[in-house]
């Protein structure tokens, strides 16, 4: 089918899912200390913060690969349950693409200004968005993610030959000094993060970065998530690209990044959210209309980790749902009172089990990429 996507919650016929085949470690660096800062120290006491991995001593080496290993079992659990995933979108109608594999042998990214680890097309949310027949490639945010749109490559081309627009925002250098520090130091002030950037023969200070989950999509209108100069970059680009087809509205410090666990458009009318306060945040027509508010997460919703094993993601990833129509959400199948809670609003929820959640990060709407929805151009705003 041709490329249509305008919104998160009509019908859904096509959907490009993530692969986690040869996610092996995740090594710290400066582009992934600022993505994942406000869940650095955790959410109301709760959770242990990033910094409590390991006694503050040995923080210094962070970097060494065999301090962030993720274990050998969790990652067959998470490859199992996104085949799970797929699984459960064939059975519901939907045709399910997916990434070319990783190479074993790519073990790293290298440009002329930095080197980093490689991580497979999982979340494969982030990279890319989605507008009506349009792809584009967004400026990554992590370094380690780089080219991760590459191995989306033979998906695109087939909607390309089927019409698909196809754009590629600018890629930026990636330099220490390509990053605004302001949202580390407002938001998150309690983080470790690197304290000595290093200069580069490639610098050109501030770039476009931003992900596609920065952006909320309702029909012809685009909400974007701006928490730093380089998202605010990023926005005039789209602002230009889109003129007169698309119409961009800013939203301010919502979150540093990605708002698919905060704030998630169910169906025309229809907002579940983390709580209250983000309404504050919304545009004002957004504001009147109805909200589910999500049940507050607790430290026994999760499983548990020894030997200091990182938790880079929100305790509230389970907010991270997906519709694939305006009645049936699916929803990890842990979360008992989220369920619940949906279908007293006469929801039907898929149970769908994703079960280390918080240990590699990304949920069902990170995972994926919807690329044929029954949606079009609609003027939900007005």
């Amino acid at each position: 089918m041709r490329l249509n996507s305008f919104d998160d919650f009509t019908a859904l016929k096509e959907v490009v899912l993530g692969s986690a085949d040869g996610y092996a470690d995740r090594i710290h660096d400066l582009s992934f200390d600022m993505f994942i800062s406000d869940n650095l120290s955790g959410a109301k006491g709760y959770y242990p913060s990033i910094s409590e991995w390991r006694p503050s001593q040995e923080r210094d080496d962070r970097n060494e690969p065999h301090r962030l290993a993720l274990k050998k079992r969790f990652l067959e659990e998470l490859i199992e349950d996104v085949e799970g995933i797929a699984d459960s979108f064939r059975e519901l109608g939907v045709t399910v693409h997916r990434p070319l594999a990783l190479d074993p042998a790519a073990t790293d990214v290298t440009t002329p200004a930095w080197s980093a680890s490689i991580t497979p097309p999982l979340n494969c949310r982030d990279n890319t968005l989605i507008l009506g027949d349009e792809i584009i490639e967004t400026p990554p945010t992590l370094r380690d993610r780089y080219f991760e749109t590459q191995f989306l490559k033979p998906v695109f081309m087939e909607y390309f030959r089927q019409g698909a627009r196809w754009t590629t925002m600018p890629r930026p250098m990636m330099t220490d000094a390509s990053f605004d520090p302001a949202n580390l130091t407002s938001a998150a002030p309690n983080i470790e993060v690197p304290l000595d950037p290093q200069a580069s023969p490639y610098d050109v200070g501030l770039e476009l970065m931003i992900d596609g989950a920065n952006c909320l999509r309702l029909g012809r209108d685009l909400i974007v998530n701006i928490s730093n100069a380089n998202h605010a970059l990023a926005c005039d680009w789209l602002e230009r690209h889109l003129e007169g087809r698309f119409r961009v509205h800013r939203m301010h410090k919502l979150t540093q990044s990605h708002i698919d666990s905060v704030v998630i458009p169910l169906r025309p009318g229809t907002l579940l959210i983390r709580n209250e306060r983000v309404l504050d945040y919304l545009p004002q027509s957004l504001r009147g209309w109805d909200t589910i508010v999500s049940p507050s997460p607790s430290v026994d919703d999760y499983p548990q980790y020894e030997n200091d094993d990182p938790i880079p993601a929100s305790p509230y990833i389970d907010l991270n749902v997906i519709s694939v129509d305006e009645q049936t959400v699916l929803v990890n199948d842990a979360c008992k009172t989220l369920i619940r809670t949906l279908e007293d609003r006469k929801f039907t929820v898929v149970p769908i089990r994703h079960r280390h959640r918080r240990l590699f990060g990304g949920g069902f709407h990170c995972f994926t990429l919807d690329t044929v929805r029954a949606g079009g151009a609609e003027n939900y705003l007005d």
